[in-house]
């Protein structure tokens, strides 16, 4: 079942958008501090890939923030938007030596979609132009293991805990069907690729944006020992 709007609100919203966007993400502006705003999927992803070099080498680039607050105050203009985990020690903005401005990130423990954060990317999407989204997931993740652990022992969790698992499950149960071995990290990427294909098919919204060339969405997981996050 779709968890987006219906396709006739689909076009409410899309024909809003330009006004909406006027207010939202001026055109013409940099994303960050003389550096060009990636216009296309490819290029916001190259963007990502070479922050990501830049952290890896823990050589980030230089900024003034405080430079770009009075510009950022009139309107935002993301390149790439991130679904990324409540985790603690995953910080998308470092990971992707990304500033101010620069991405439109969506956090849930086990960066699963739902439908608050679906309406997030929308709004980065068709209003505030981001070219790719990137599905996060990582190493070690807590909410995939306690929906594992569940889905093979019945677990019982307290409070809201629960339901947030059982969301998960749609996404994480196949990789259940292989051997013991390996089954933490099958999950991790079975949950991030459920994800990428929730978002490619069940939003009208981002669908259309993606038929058009206008957005890409691709999924990755981060280590957390190294550091690296390994597209899937």
């Amino acid at each position: 079942m779709c968890i987006a709007c219906r396709p006739a609100s689909r076009r409410g919203f899309l024909a809003s958008a330009g006004a909406l966007a006027a207010l939202a993400a001026p055109t013409g502006r940099a994303h960050a501090q003389g550096v060009a705003r990636p216009a296309t999927p490819d290029a916001a992803l190259r963007a990502l890939a070479e922050g990501h070099a830049r952290y890896l080498a823990g050589q980030p680039r230089e900024r003034d923030i405080s430079a770009g607050r009075a510009a950022l105050a009139v309107g935002q203009a993301p390149y790439a938007a991130i679904l990324g985990c409540a985790d603690s020690r995953v910080a998308p903005e470092h990971v992707f030596d990304g500033g101010p401005g620069d991405l439109f990130v969506v956090r849930v423990a086990g960066n699963f979609v739902t439908r608050d954060g679906l309406g997030s990317l929308e709004f980065g999407a068709a209003v505030l132009g981001t070219k790719a989204i990137l599905v996060l997931g990582h190493t070690s993740c807590g909410a995939v293991n306690a929906t594992t652990a569940a889905l093979r022992q019945g677990n019982n969790l307290p409070g809201s805990i629960a339901p947030l698992v059982t969301a998960m499950k749609p996404g994480i149960e196949p990789a259940l069907a292989g051997p013991a071995e390996g089954l933490a990290a099958r999950a991790l990427a079975a949950n991030v690729r459920h994800a990428v294909q929730r978002l490619e098919a069940d939003s009208p919204i981002l669908s259309a944006l993606i038929a058009a060339g206008s957005l890409k969405v691709v999924g990755g997981i981060y280590d957390l020992a190294t550091g690296r996050v390994g597209m899937l």
